[in-house]
């Protein structure tokens, strides 16, 4: 007889965690990167499946290293690995793996394939990357950011963040970070290229969509940034630098941010594009210190969602 699970939890937005909830699992974070390999291994015996549809560098392997520094085991499931590239149904596929796994992450484009893939399976369903949401990323940018400002001043809300490029899934994970953490949010991107406008109409004053990266990085603590296209809009790459030109993120941009701005940028980076080489290099740069700490917050996450799911 199959053992009984408890109610599962999903991580499809970043809305899903409530604004304590989340601060503890940022402190969570930390505590978990200063344990380092010598931590405890909640998740002992655990099976974690990576559904992967799009490629992925720091995703995969985070995730994987997680799982196995908690004790667990991860499984690595392209298209070209499971039925659900040659077709079978979602219901279908999402049931069967609940049959075998603890939980399921998920990379993939469209944000309802996710949504789908969580109404069927009795296992947590996380999030990591669809076209509408990342995050995964954004967990490891606050995490960075209150290794820079503090923690406290991420609970109180009284930094201010510039995003500068496509209004695309980073954009809409920050701007839900936003809404659940109340700082001021400033989105530079050109016409056409705005974030989710539902997300926008509940995040009210606290977030701007401006046209200019200077007007967005005025003063902001924090300077972010990812590739003009996306995964998925390669056949855009030529019209979008078009588009895009002078959203870069420089030394000139800097400038007008606050002294003690930190740049983040989750990778891969297009140097000379969206920012300029000696920006990701330079002293400002926190970029590989948010890399790393995709690591810390997924064990963080994973420690949440799964010991509440498993059976004691």
């Amino acid at each position: 007889m199959r053992a009984p699970r408890r109610t599962k939890r999903d991580f499809l937005r970043l809305t899903d965690l409530p604004r304590e909830e989340l601060l503890e699992l940022l402190e969570r974070a930390a505590e978990w990167k200063l344990l380092g390999k010598k931590g405890p291994r909640p998740l002992e015996h655990a099976t974690l499946g990576l559904l992967f549809e799009k490629a992925s560098t720091r995703t995969r392997v985070s995730f994987e290293t997680a799982a196995y520094q908690l004790g667990g085991h991860a499984m690595f499931l392209s298209p070209r690995d499971t039925q659900l590239g040659r077709g079978e149904p979602i219901q279908d596929t999402a049931r069967v793996l609940s049959r075998y796994l603890d939980a399921l992450v998920v990379r993939t484009f469209e944000h309802a394939k996710l949504e789908e893939l969580a109404r069927w399976a009795s296992v947590p369903i996380v999030n990591a990357l669809t076209d509408a949401s990342h995050p995964c990323q954004v967990l490891a940018d606050l995490q960075t950011v209150g290794e820079r400002f503090g923690q406290d001043a991420i609970g109180r809300g009284d930094l201010e963040v510039a995003w500068v490029g496509d209004g695309n899934n980073m954009a809409n994970s920050w701007i839900e970070a936003s809404i659940i953490l109340g700082f001021r949010l400033r989105i530079a991107c050109p016409a056409g290229y705005d974030p989710d406008p539902a997300l926008l109409a509940r995040a009210g004053t606290k977030v701007r969509v401006v046209r200019t990266p200077r007007e967005a990085a005025a003063g902001a603590h924090v300077v972010n940034t990812d590739v003009w296209a996306s995964m998925g809009q390669e056949a855009e790459a030529a019209q979008r630098a078009e588009k895009f030109r002078g959203f870069i993120v420089d030394r000139a941009l800097l400038a007008a941010a606050d002294p003690k701005a930190i740049v983040l940028h989750c990778l891969p980076a297009h140097r000379g594009e969206e920012i300029a080489e000696d920006v990701l290099e330079g002293p400002q740069s926190a970029v590989f210190d948010e890399a790393e700490n995709r690591l810390h917050a997924q064990k963080a996450l994973l420690e949440l969602l799964l010991q509440e799911s498993m059976t004691g």
